[in-house]
């Protein structure tokens, strides 16, 4: 179940999804620490390594399941204790059950537990002996810590899914369990019918909004000294030290960030200094060293946004880079800046961000749509 635990890990520009559990690793005493899982399928229990050497880890017990009782354990340096009368629900086989559930889930693909249900759905359109025996597996496949979450429902749990996939006379997995009775399994065809009408209501809601995340990949912006342009630069022309000159109001700058850091400055001398550097890298040490614009950390965004829309507005053929991204994550690189880059995960991402939004305004200029 990954609920609210979302991470990410960024490989070659790109963010990989991921999310964590806790877990036993055992390096001579048990250390209890984070177990992360990505979207691509490797997982990093101190360091990345495929569900297949995971799996070995486990049955090699480095990362353990069983506790054994007067042994020693720690977390990060918090507190450490010894094992008594320790019980463990877990077992090698049922955590790299859960950790393939929850790959699948990352990629937004049927995990076991979907697997079951459209196996429940095959038998509920045609009720053979084979195709409930098939419904049997397929919920059997399902980890059994996870089994009594298999239709979100806690008030039900997994008994409509281990009464059905049992039929009239047969017997659950639970021991404890009755053999299935006539009325318990009418009751649970009913419950089935029922989740099959809200289903379909369900379906028929049409969405809001368009989809949450972008079908183009992800576009890298690395951090670059372009002091020249080019005449296909391509997507280094995105960048905002790209030599494309803007002009504000009756000022000209040799590229954005000329004109982001002229404007920093609380002393106009100094801005005309930096507005006329010979490089990106003059002009941002000249403000640097000069004091700041009083509000000027509030206002940086919204003085970024301008000029990129001036830039992309006087410069058509740097726009049709940008729209061509179509709608990419962009990621920008700023090794001076968290703020403004993204820097292997490690920034905000500011610079991307407002290039996004700009893209977006582009983008609906060559639309219908009008009136903003």
């Amino acid at each position: 179940m990954i609920g609210k635990r979302i991470t990410y890990r960024t490989a070659d520009g790109v963010r990989i999804p991921g999310t964590w559990r806790h877990a036993f690793i055992r390096n001579g005493p048990y250390f209890l620490t984070d177990l992360f899982i990505y979207a691509d399928g490797l997982i990093d229990c101190w360091g990345l390594v495929t569900i297949d050497e995971f799996e070995e880890k486990l049955r090699s017990g480095w990362v353990a399941t069983t506790l054994p009782d007067g042994a020693e354990a720690s977390a990060h340096g918090l507190a450490h204790w010894k094992f008594s009368e320790p019980r463990s629900r877990l077992t090698p086989e049922l955590l790299v059950a859960e950790v393939r559930d929850t790959i699948d889930q990352l990629n937004e693909r049927p995990d076991s537990t979907g697997r079951c249900l459209s196996a429940v759905d095959a038998f509920l359109a045609d009720r053979t002996e084979e195709n409930r025996a098939a419904a049997r597996v397929a919920f059997l496949a399902i980890p059994a810590s996870r089994r009594r979450y298999a239709l979100s429902d806690m008030d039900s749990k997994d008994w409509p899914l281990r009464v059905l996939v049992a039929g009239p006379g047969g017997r659950t997995y639970l021991p404890f369990d009755p053999p299935v009775s006539q009325e318990d399994y009418d009751r649970a065809l009913t419950y089935f019918e029922e989740r099959a009408r809200w289903r379909t209501d369900r379906q028929a809601h049409v969405s809001a909004d368009g989809p949450a995340a972008p079908h183009a990949p992800a576009v890298h912006l690395y951090h670059s000294y372009p002091n020249k342009p080019v005449d296909d630069p391509g997507q280094l022309g995105l960048r905002n030290d790209y030599p494309a000159p803007i002009t504000v109001g009756k000022v000209s700058y040799a590229s954005v960030a000329h004109a982001y850091w002229a404007l920093s400055v609380a002393q106009p001398e100094v801005g005309i200094t930096v507005a006329t550097a010979d490089t990106v890298a003059e002009a941002r040490k000249i403000a640097s060293g000069a004091p700041r614009r009083e509000g000027w950390e509030q206002a940086r965004t919204a003085v970024m946004t301008g000029l990129l829309r001036a830039k992309y507005d006087q410069h058509p053929e740097l726009a049709e880079i940008l729209v061509a991204t179509d709608d990419a994550t962009l990621i920008y690189d700023d090794v001076d800046s968290a703020f403004w880059g993204d820097n292997a995960g490690r920034g905000r991402n500011w610079a991307g961000r407002l290039l996004e939004l700009v893209r977006s305004e582009l983008q609906m200029r060559r639309t219908t749509i009008s009136g903003l």
